[in-house]
């Protein structure tokens, strides 16, 4: 059932919009305002999924209304009715953040077509926030060890400002997570984290994924591109890999971070970027920077703050609630009914050698899944967990 809240002083004009709502649809749950305040005090107190409300109203005016709405970041979306002559106050309401306006009288079908569409905004909305939710708890960090603690710390400190951050752990064990934490807190959430495996790409293509390149600046150049520093403008990009970057790219990346600016591959022109960099490498730096493979003065651009993850080995009490997480996020992906674990196969997982860290227990928890009892037992373990 869909809760409207009717915000208007004339009695008359509340009866014909009851009238035309509850025409439309019986199951929509209609309540009354007299005035802003009465708005107001409704609103606080109870949830809506839409609200139509006159701009003009005594003590409080519609606009004060909708101010207090988007102020207390109350979700619900307000169409607005004006008089004849007052379209530019509607306009301002819109720029504050009014779904629509209509003037009075209302028309019928403008009324609950906008009604309709109002309703549609809410669900997309709604599925856009679940869905925001969700990710947000597939990329959750789980662990309460010292040292996972102290880069829980290094995250909060870090993400609100535009410091360069460097992270730096053997494979699996979370930096992407990482990446995406520091992007989620940041000042630049509302923009894109662009994300590059530099391992992934071939040496000879790697600076038109990063830069972008002109319709035959190459053989297969056949349009212009638009390079994964454009795209995050605004926003964090994040360089999964990164000693594994040639040095030719390097040295594009270095003067891209000095001078803000980047050039399409075969082309002359100067395109300015506003883009965070978040880098991350399971390989020693320092041995890189000896051995003449990676630049010291990239290195230094880029660690303007780094983050060491600790081994899977270093926080084993963090293992227990790992796996329950797991557990958790599995059933629900892939609909296995949910297992208990024992705890003596804790403790066999709490000492067993985890090479391939996080990842490496996460497969280990799905196969068991899938394999085990319930509890998943030690026997379950020495079966299915490879020595």
């Amino acid at each position: 059932m869909k809760k409207i809240l009717i915000i208007e002083d004339e009695e008359p004009i509340r009866r014909v919009l009851k009238r035309i709502l509850t025409e439309e649809n019986s199951e929509f749950k209609l309540s009354e305002a007299i005035d802003g305040n009465d708005a107001i005090e409704k609103l606080s107190r109870d949830k809506f999924d839409l609200a139509v409300c006159d701009i003009k109203m005594p003590r409080k005016d519609g606009l004060d209304v909708l101010k207090f709405v988007i102020n207390k970041e109350i979700p619900t979306p307000f169409i607005m009715l004006t008089g004849h002559g007052n379209v530019e106050t509607a306009v301002e309401a819109m720029k504050i953040g009014a779904y629509d306006f209509i003037e009075k009288p209302p028309d019928l079908n403008r009324l609950l077509i906008s009604v309709k569409n109002a309703f549609k905004i809410r669900t997309l909305e709604s599925e856009n926030n679940r869905l925001k939710k969700k990710l947000v708890k597939k990329h959750e960090m789980i662990g309460s060890s010292p040292k996972f603690k102290n880069v829980l710390k290094l995250i909060d400190k870090v993400a609100p400002t535009n410091a360069r951050v460097l992270i730096t752990g053997e494979n699996g064990t979370g930096k992407e997570m990482v990446a995406q934490q520091i992007h989620a807190k940041s000042l630049r959430n509302k923009n894109q984290l662009i994300e590059v495996n530099c391992a992934a790409i071939p040496s000879e293509l790697i600076e038109s994924e990063l830069f972008g390149h002109v319709k035959g600046s190459f053989t297969s150049a056949i349009k212009d591109r638009v390079g994964k520093f454009e795209l995050a403008n605004g926003g964090s990009l994040f360089l999964d890999e990164i000693g594994d970057l040639s040095l030719n790219a390097q040295a594009k990346v270095l003067r891209a971070l000095q001078e803000g600016k980047i050039q399409r591959v075969g082309g002359e022109k100067e395109i300015e970027v506003d883009v965070r960099i978040i880098a991350a490498t399971n390989k020693k730096i320092n041995k890189l920077i000896e051995s003449n493979n990676f630049r010291e003065d990239l290195f230094h651009r880029l660690a303007v703050i780094e983050i060491k993850l600790p081994t899977l080995s270093e926080r084993k009490s963090d293992i227990k609630n790992l796996c329950n997480y797991f557990i958790d996020q599995i059933s629900e992906e892939q609909g296995i009914t949910k297992r208990r674990i024992s705890k003596q196969a804790i403790e066999t997982l709490e000492n067993y050698p985890w090479s391939g860290n996080i990842r490496e227990l996460r497969n280990v928890v799905e196969r068991l899944m899938i394999l085990g009892d319930d509890p998943i037992s030690i026997e379950n373990i020495k079966s299915y967990v490879p020595k």
